[in-house]
């Protein structure tokens, strides 16, 4: 057996060509170029090697999994060019030396101020998610339109909410604005999830001195997110005076949501109404256009970045763009799977390759949430949303209530109480009698079996 010898915590064989690490570092830094290496590749550091394999460390397991996610494939062909033998790297989380921090200064370097604790790195602004890289089309453009007047004159729209589903770049347009506006303001961006998190841990701590201090004094408060405080009581209380005193003080606040203020599940109204007092803009599902437009900049991105070429027709790109429904994350993750088998097959991929490649991905269950289902059933029914919700019982209003009801809890993840809270505040026995008299009447109705059938189907459609 060979002699294991340890050198510098790197366990190899005596017989073994061994990597010296900071020639691979270079090798990422020419490769990838200055920008993505010192965000990201500039802190990993070799715990182990091995005959077939590495194992890297890196700080923190957002900076591993937004590694996985875009670069290992390049990582690791440029190390095999060091040592052919090697097929695999696997990550270790290093925690960084100061576990116990929960809050630093204003970062002196860039002015953005940053929580850091011993789990997660998790709000650092991305230097890749900036206006240049933010494409434009109809569903986004008046919010970026206000973003950016928001770097031109803060406190102008105060404050700004900008609202809309999942993956469409809520999170880009916010982190936008940090990078535009940092140089000359002490800027803060956090998600709800982690200024909830940081709550908790001052108030085990009995420390809400320094926590009011610390979220307080920034001149621009950016946060992600605001859903996630529905409910939670103590920590919109927080939220609530943060609020007004960054308000007092001429701060800028910007926020984002997967809804308008009004709509917010559980959020004090006190809270709503000043959600809501400044600019509320929205961002719609991207169309053909913009998703055509998204996926040739992602290809053209690829190509630059790792130096190959992607042949796509404009069929085949046409086919993705509208096949993806949902939202813009869907779109990169189809279009990242169609290119991969094209990497591997090393074939030009037709339409039929794409529906064979994606047919798991493009015949599963659109999202349906209550919103929608309280909408098309008013649609259906040729009655106002407003009236449908009312508190009136009178039959024309009642049934399509009970089908709306009905089908939010056959259709959704919400609760009884949530589902009736979303129908002007109803008790959840209200949802439970609706259930029970819909699965009734469609089981002995044709006709209101027909109903139930269609509205799923137009449900679907959209």
């Amino acid at each position: 057996m060979d002699k294991i010898i340890k050198k510098q915590n790197v366990y190899i064989s005596e017989e073994e060509k061994t990597l010296e690490w900071h020639e691979v570092q270079n090798s990422f830094k020419k490769n990838f170029g200055n920008e993505i290496y010192n965000s990201w590749l500039q802190k990993i550091s070799l715990v182990k090697e091995y005959n077939d394999y590495l194992i890297l460390g890196v700080p923190t397991r957002f900076f591993r999994d937004w590694i996985v996610s875009r670069y290992l494939d390049k990582i690791l062909e440029l190390v095999k060019g060091f040592k052919l033998s090697l097929n695999r790297i696997e990550f270790k989380i290093i925690e960084e030396n100061k576990q116990n921090q929960e809050f630093i200064k204003i970062n002196e370097i860039n002015k953005v101020s940053e929580i850091k604790d011993s789990i997660l790195n998790y709000n650092r602004l991305n230097p890749n998610l900036n206006f240049s890289s933010f494409i434009q089309g109809k569903s986004n453009e008046i919010a970026l339109s206000y973003s950016k007047k928001i770097c031109d004159n803060t406190s102008r729209y105060n404050p700004l909410y900008i609202c809309g589903g999942v993956g469409l770049g809520k999170t880009h347009l916010l982190n936008a604005i940090g990078l535009e506006i940092q140089n000359e303001n002490n800027v803060m961006f956090i998600s709800a999830e982690r200024f909830m998190y940081h709550f908790i841990k001052s108030v085990k701590k009995n420390d809400m001195v320094n926590f009011k201090d610390f979220f307080r004094k920034s001149s621009v408060f950016i946060i992600d997110d605001i859903q996630f405080i529905s409910g939670k009581e103590s920590l919109q209380e927080e939220f609530f005076h943060t609020f007004n005193s960054l308000m007092d003080k001429g701060s800028q606040i910007i926020i984002s949501s997967d809804r308008a203020p009004m709509k917010l599940d559980r959020v004090q109204e006190r809270i709503k109404s000043r959600l809501a007092g400044g600019l509320v803009v929205d961002i719609e599902t991207p169309d053909l256009e913009l998703k055509i437009k998204i996926i040739k900049k992602k290809i053209e991105e690829i190509q630059n970045q790792f130096k190959e070429n992607i042949n796509l027709s404009d069929e085949v790109i046409n086919y993705i763009a509208n096949e993806s429904k949902t939202n813009i994350r869907e779109l990169i993750g189809v279009l990242n799977r169609v290119i991969a088998f094209g990497r591997v097959h090393n074939k030009n991929l037709t339409i039929q390759d794409c529906k064979n490649i994606l047919k798991d991905v493009f015949n599963q269950i659109k999202v349906i949430t209550v919103d929608k289902i309280q909408n098309v059933v008013s649609n259906y029914f040729n009655i106002a949303l407003s009236e449908m919700l009312s508190q009136r019982r009178s039959r024309p209003l009642a049934r399509p209530r009970q089908i709306a009801m009905f089908l939010a809890k056959k259709l959704t993840t919400r609760s009884l109480p949530e589902i009736g809270r979303r129908f002007a505040n109803r008790d959840h026995t209200t949802v439970i009698h609706a259930v029970k008299t819909i699965t009734r009447l469609s089981e002995q109705d044709d006709e209101m079996k027909k109903n139930i059938n269609q509205i799923k189907s137009l449900l679907l459609e959209q």
